[in-house]
């Protein structure tokens, strides 16, 4: 009953259509009444040999009276009750939507992409069934057990009633401890099924890396094992379920035995008349159901409380990364300064960033180099807030980044990560992305920057082309320069480039340099990579090693230098006049 309470909040803010659908259920419940009693009396007067061809045409329109009545409030009861859970399924698949869209990165680091779905799938169809079939065997069981246990005690005999109940206490206990344990299964079985919904996303997702290493047996094993552990996990719940209705069968069977049998010695000795106990019979039958639904009811509220659990858990994750109070609405612009003093990653010891101090003027260039995890994208998710500093700012304008809007500072950054993800769209939406009523000629002019115009013009529909799921039909450097010219669209303040012209060659590299150069003169421009020639002509370079920066200046001040930067690009310089044949 508990996940009642905590729906409380949602009952009250439907409380018209909530209670007119019990309304109607109740009147319902008393109309149910009628029938029973119509056919006792039609049974005396057929005993006593008083019924008339008038009287039992009376009596048939009270009948067809009534059930027409039940079954236009049958209507519209599930309109209101049904309706309103279908309602709040709706909104809390909103409401984690949207948690989901502004949790920061170190939330999806924790939490895998299958298990979520799960909570937005099973659990809230877990929800729906609770605040709409939960309500109506609640409603409906209470309201039809009672009043056909007043109308069974009031009018016919209450001796036969209290003899009539006795199996039921028991039917109260063995259902709670059903319950209890149906609860505990069942939150294993949604926990399984997360992790097959996982596996099942993640292997659709690498299928190539799966094929190429020639995985699939394997991968269809574990899938198979995993699966196995869904249905042994469900039938253990299906067992416990299965528990009830033979339950209720044998305590309503009870329940009847005694009702024939000492209801039979009642009429013998004269206190009923076989007219009533047809009725009191009828009546029994009509307790089937409520008892049928309290075995239902438990059913369904304890998998509604561990799904409820599971969704209340999921949008109590705070969220890491948050505006001010008086966050500034506007969008950031002129130098970028940044003054890191320490900045470790949640759950880590070390810090992976240290004493890192440099400014850049507005629509300079600046080149990020080092080895692999030296921290150069760590750099870039703390320009655009993935994380936030405890230690240092980072200042655009001369003021903290943090100052900003969130909203206001992403607009002002155009960001190209070194995971290029592209959405199943055509190749114009997936470049308009930022901004869907945005001119073609925009998006032809960014296309054009970031050289793949001709590329596109050649696709089998041109940009009207559909990509496959992730831009699974596009090559890599042709992902990289769609999601570069998805950046461009934004004309954003300050472009971020992380490691994106990895996948080109070195003269389309710099092709899409010298249109950058061209088209972003006032506009700042952020470039990490590991083939310096990406970075040469970068007004500040910037190298890390562990962290820190070892280096810093332009490419001719860092050539006279011996440190990192020559070696590197000398050594990138001689590769590359080896692949040439030299």
């Amino acid at each position: 009953m508990s996940v009642f309470k905590d729906l409380l909040w949602y009952f009250k803010s439907e409380k018209k259509a909530y209670l007119t659908g019990v309304f109607l259920l109740l009147f319902v419940a008393f109309l149910q009444l009628i029938p029973p009693r119509v056919i006792g009396i039609i049974v005396d007067e057929i005993t006593n040999g008083t019924l008339t061809a008038g009287k039992l045409g009376k009596w048939i329109v009270v009948l067809a009276g009534t059930g027409l009545a039940m079954y236009s409030l049958r209507y519209y009861w599930r309109i209101m009750i049904f309706g309103s859970a279908v309602k709040l399924s709706r909104l809390l698949r909103n409401r984690l939507y949207s948690h989901f869209t502004s949790m920061s990165q170190s939330f999806y680091q924790k939490r895998r992409t299958g298990d979520l779905m799960a909570h937005a799938t099973n659990d809230l169809s877990a929800i729906q069934q609770t605040a709409g079939a939960g309500v109506l065997t609640f409603v409906d069981s209470v309201s039809t057990g009672g009043f056909v246990i007043i109308a069974m005690a009031a009018t016919i005999s209450w001796k036969l009633t209290l003899i009539a109940l006795i199996p039921m206490p028991f039917m109260a206990l063995l259902t709670s401890w059903y319950g209890t344990m149906l609860h505990k299964r069942f939150h294993k079985a949604q926990e399984a099924f997360s992790d097959l919904n996982d596996k099942t996303q993640e292997s659709i997702t690498g299928i190539k890396v799966i094929k190429t290493f020639g995985q699939e047996k394997e991968d269809i094993e574990d899938f198979r094992k995993q699966s196995a552990d869904v249905v042994k996990k469900n039938i253990s719940v299906a067992k416990v379920d299965a528990l009830f209705d033979p339950t209720i069968s044998i305590i309503v069977g009870i329940s009847f035995f005694l009702s024939i049998a000492f209801g039979a010695r009642y009429v013998l000795n004269g206190e009923l008349t076989i007219g009533q106990l047809v009725s009191f019979t009828s009546y029994l039958g009509l307790l089937v159901w409520p008892m049928l639904a309290f075995g239902w009811f438990f059913n369904i509220v304890e998998r509604g409380r561990a799904s409820y659990d599971r969704v209340s858990a999921l949008l109590d994750e705070k969220i890491d990364i948050q505006d001010k109070p008086d966050a500034l609405a506007i969008v950031p612009n002129g130098d970028l300064k940044y003054d890191i003093k320490s900045f470790t990653y949640p759950g880590d010891q070390e810090p992976l960033l240290k004493d890192i101090n440099f400014g850049l003027g507005k629509g300079q260039t600046l080149g990020i180099v080092g080895k692999t995890g030296a921290g150069k994208t760590t750099l870039l998710k703390l320009l655009i807030r993935e994380f936030d500093l405890s230690e240092g700012s980072i200042n655009i304008g001369g003021r903290n980044i943090q100052d900003y809007k969130m909203d206001r500072l992403r607009q002002a950054i155009g960001y190209v990560p070194q995971d290029h993800f592209l959405f199943s769209a055509t190749v114009q939406d997936n470049i308009a992305f930022a901004d869907p009523t945005v001119d073609k000629e925009v998006i032809y002019n960014s296309a054009r920057v970031a050289n793949i115009h001709d590329d596109i013009l050649e696709f089998t529909d041109g940009y009207q082309t559909v990509v496959g799921e992730r831009g699974v039909s596009l090559s890599g450097g042709q992902k990289q320069r769609i999601s570069i010219a998805r950046a461009l669209v934004m004309n954003p303040e300050i472009l971020i480039l992380d490691d994106s012209l990895s996948a080109v060659d070195a003269k389309t590299e710099e092709q899409i340099l010298s249109a950058l150069k061209e088209n972003r003169k006032d506009k700042t421009t952020i470039i990490t990579a590991h083939r310096l020639s990406a970075i040469h002509h970068a007004d500040l370079i910037v190298v890390l090693e562990d962290g820190q920066i070892a280096e810093r200046g332009t490419h001719d001040q860092l050539m006279e230098n011996d440190g990192w930067y020559k070696d590197m690009y000398l050594r990138q310089q001689l590769e590359e006049l080896v692949e040439q044949g030299g």
